[in-house]
C-alpha cells in the first residue's frame, strides 16, 4: 500500500510537474528529479536521510530553499537574493515541524535504531534547535527591513509571534507524546500563518 501511494503521488506530482516545465523549462526539469530522487532517498536505499540524521538538511533545502526559489523562479524567470533570503525562514519554520516529531520520538527512534538529528544531539540540544530557527524567522525580514530591502510590511509575520512563543513553550516544557502533537499542530500552523502574512509583506 505504501509503494502503491508512492507511485501515485509521485506519478501526478510528474504530470504536473511536466506543464511546468513546460513554462519554466531545464531549470524546473531539474528541480523535479532532485526532488523526486531526494524524496525516494528520504526513507529507502541504501543509506535513507530521514534514518540517518539528514531530514533536517532534506526538509529545510526542499520545502524551504526550493520550493520558494523555484516558485519565484517559475514566475520571475530569474531568481535573486531577496528570493533566497524570503526561502529561508519558510524553511526554517518548516524544518521545525520535523523537529518536534523527532523530540517526541526519540526514545522510541533509539530502540529501532533511527539515528536521527534528535537522537543524535540529545534532547536539550534539539530544543535550542527550535527556539533558534523561530528567532532566526522573525529575526531575517526584520533585518532586511531595516537594511532598506524591504518596506515595513515586511514585519507582518511578527503577528504570529504570540503562536511561535506558545509552540515554543511547549516544546520546551513537555517530553509527553499528546502535547508534543499539540505543538506540532502548532508550529504547522505557525508555518503555515507565518508564510501568508510574509507572502502579503512581499506584495504589498
Amino acid at each position: 500500500q505504501v509503494l502503491r501511494a508512492t507511485v501515485l503521488c509521485f506519478g501526478a506530482a510528474a504530470l504536473i510537474g511536466l506543464y511546468l516545465v513546460v513554462v519554466g523549462g531545464w531549470p524546473i526539469l531539474l528541480i523535479g528529479v532532485l526532488s523526486i530522487l531526494s524524496g525516494l532517498a528520504y526513507t529507502g536505499g541504501p543509506y535513507p536521510l530521514g534514518y540517518n540524521g539528514l531530514g533536517d538538511v532534506f526538509v529545510f533545502v526542499f520545502f524551504g530553499l526550493v520550493a520558494v526559489v523555484g516558485t519565484y523562479f517559475l514566475h520571475a524567470g530569474t531568481v535573486d537574493a531577496l528570493a533566497w533570503w524570503s526561502a529561508i525562514p519558510v524553511g526554517l519554520l518548516v524544518t521545525n515541524i520535523l523537529v518536534v516529531n523527532n523530540v517526541r520520538d526519540i526514545a522510541t527512534d533509539r530502540a529501532v535504531g533511527k539515528r536521527t538529528l534528535a537522537t543524535r544531539i540529545g534532547r536539550r540540544a534539539t530544543r535550542a534547535q527550535y527556539v533558534l530557527f523561530v528567532v532566526a524567522a522573525y529575526l531575517i525580514p526584520t533585518a532586511l527591513w531595516l537594511a532598506d530591502v524591504l518596506f515595513a510590511w515586511a514585519l507582518l509575520p511578527w503577528l504570529t509571534v504570540p503562536l511561535a512563543v506558545r509552540a515554543a513553550r511547549g516544546v520546551l516544557s513537555h517530553e509527553d507524546g499528546p502535547t508534543l502533537n499539540k505543538m506540532l499542530k502548532a508550529t504547522g500552523r505557525l508555518h503555515l500563518l507565518y508564510g501568508v502574512l510574509f507572502a502579503v509583506s512581499l506584495l504589498l
